[in-house]
């Protein structure tokens, strides 16, 4: 479903979900209260996945139905929003730790620089080279 959508966007949810591992077993040793490390460093990363659907959808939207400039934008802000209505929650009723979320977030932007290694290590796997 996600490849219908963008062919980049499986290799950046499979960025995500690695760049998130990553952070989970470095992070995990390095913080006294590893419980609200996970909660807040899984919230952003689940928030970075569905950034980057949402992102995807939205810029497919534009580019089919010529949306234009305006609705790229007011989407844009909706999602802002929505990470800064997260944020807050998690900050006022301790789901997890904000720093180790924000961590999270940005897994979004590193999956973004690891993506063409991915998806050659992808095509590399499936015998092409071919997007």
């Amino acid at each position: 479903m996600l490849k219908r959508l963008n062919k980049a966007l499986p290799g950046l949810v499979l960025g995500i979900l690695l760049y998130g591992a990553a952070a989970q077993l470095i992070g995990v040793w390095l913080t006294e209260d590893k419980v609200q490390y996970s909660a807040g460093l899984w919230i952003g990363i689940f928030l970075a996945i569905g950034m980057a659907v949402h992102m995807a959808v939205v810029i497919e939207d534009a580019v089919s139905a010529g949306g234009g400039q305006a609705k790229l934008i007011a989407m844009s802000l909706l999602r802002y929003a929505v990470v800064t209505l997260v944020f807050f929650c998690v900050m006022k009723f301790h789901l997890g730790n904000p720093i180790a979320a924000f961590a999270g977030v940005m897994g979004l932007k590193i999956a973004a620089y690891m993506q063409p290694f991915i998806h050659k290590a992808i095509s590399r796997g499936k015998g092409s080279e071919r997007c």
